[in-house]
């Protein structure tokens, strides 16, 4: 009983050294203040883009797409967006031409995204599209002031906006770098980030989510070494960009040396999307080596009680009628329910997310969540959140390699 009064005086106080940590943290790290925005020059800059302007496409990869592709995915079912939205983020030529081939760049805006300003595989590919489409009006550029790629959208008269400060590339979704796409396309970007301060004010002011996010980063931190995979399993399609984006802020945050010791830690990030999933990954997860935890999301109300399942008998199959007039939306949550259960019985570590409906309040407020639990547990697993140098290490090779 002692021991165990001890470990939880420990844990209490590792708790509050965290909180207090990225409190601190405000002060440094750009993407906290985000939520609070003003965010009336972005709409302005969106506003004056002509009327004529069909599809947006963005120029960027890595943090400069995946969030404005995970938030402009997930809404794009429910919402009647007025643009649509492409992402050149490869240098595969195929998806290249595949890109090219489906819009009419006459039509097209194009947002170049690069924080330093000189992205080996964002200039290729526009020095690609400026082959084929020489018009400076139809790119924006979005880059850290005083770059290079600043005085170049200066020359050709093109139009500049820059980051804010000390904000890097997987934390800048609620940035310029993904509002500015996402206003273009009609997303409402105001209540993206207001979904986002309900979280900030909720883990900040002492609200519900404070003991919540500290006890979930403090499992993740203590386990880290036994349970180093963390499976996120969403059951909707529309968050399998989500969770590309969400492998991007996990594995380039998390994965480094840890600052006061020589050890490399990190925990493995892995993306599944449910029911599908259920039928390849999750046999590993049920019997395979116990080294995984699995956060489950869940979409309440999908907005879509239409999508019923018909009262159709079919001959030799008539064991499946208990699906007959059954929502669609009502089948996916109980195989997610399915699945939560049977792990629980395997005793496999686990929590779930239930987003209330497909809008961006929501999205922007599990966008956030996330920013913060990464915070969180790179305070306890002693890294540097914010650098990447295990990525920068992969450019210099490939600049050295450009210049043979």
């Amino acid at each position: 009983m002692k021991n165990k009064l001890y470990f939880d005086i420990i844990l209490r106080e590792k708790s509050r050294m965290a909180f207090e940590a990225t409190q601190k943290e405000q002060e440094s790290v750009g993407y906290y203040s985000l939520p609070e925005q003003d965010v009336s020059s972005i709409l302005e800059y969106c506003r004056n883009i002509s009327s004529d302007v069909e599809d947006i496409a963005v120029i960027g990869i890595g943090g400069s797409s995946l969030g404005a592709k995970a938030i402009y995915e997930f809404l794009k079912p429910v919402e009647n967006l007025s643009r649509t939205l492409h992402f050149f983020e490869s240098t595969d030529p195929i998806n290249i031409k595949n890109i090219l081939d489906s819009i009419n760049v006459d039509k097209t805006h194009f947002l170049v995204i690069s924080k330093s300003g000189t992205t080996v595989e964002t200039f290729s590919i526009y020095k690609y599209i400026l082959s084929k489409h020489d018009k400076s009006d139809s790119y924006t550029f979005i880059t850290d002031p005083g770059s290079d790629l600043e005085k170049y959208a200066k020359h050709i008269n093109a139009s500049v906006l820059h980051l804010p400060k000390h904000v890097g590339g997987r934390f800048s979704v609620l940035s310029v770098v993904g509002l500015v796409p996402l206003a273009l396309c009609g997303v409402d970007i105001k209540a993206l980030l207001q979904g986002a301060d309900n979280i900030k004010a909720s883990y900040f002011k002492n609200g519900y989510l404070q003991e919540i996010l500290l006890k979930k980063s403090l499992f993740y931190a203590k386990n880290h070494a036994k349970y180093h995979i963390n499976c996120l399993f969403a059951y909707s399609e529309s968050l399998k960009y989500f969770c590309e984006w969400y492998v991007q802020l996990w594995g380039e945050s998390l994965g480094k040396k840890q600052r006061h010791s020589a050890f490399n830690v990190g925990l493995t990030p892995i993306g599944l999307i449910g029911p599908k999933d259920q039928h390849s990954f999750l046999q590993l997860i049920m019997e395979g080596t116990r080294d995984k935890s699995v956060t489950f999301i869940k979409i309440d109300d999908f907005q879509e009680d239409l999508c019923i399942i018909p009262d159709i008998t079919l001959p030799h199959l008539e064991s499946l009628d208990t699906l007959n007039n059954l929502p669609f939306s009502t089948l996916i949550n109980m195989q997610c329910d399915s699945v939560i259960e049977a792990l629980k019985e395997e005793n496999i570590p686990l929590d779930s997310i239930t987003l209330p409906k497909m809008d961006a309040e929501n999205i922007g407020s599990l966008i956030y969540y996330y920013e913060l639990l990464t915070s969180l547990v790179g305070q306890l697993i002693d890294v540097n959140t914010y650098d990447q140098p295990g990525v920068e290490a992969a450019k210099i090779i490939l600049k050295k390699k450009l210049a043979l």
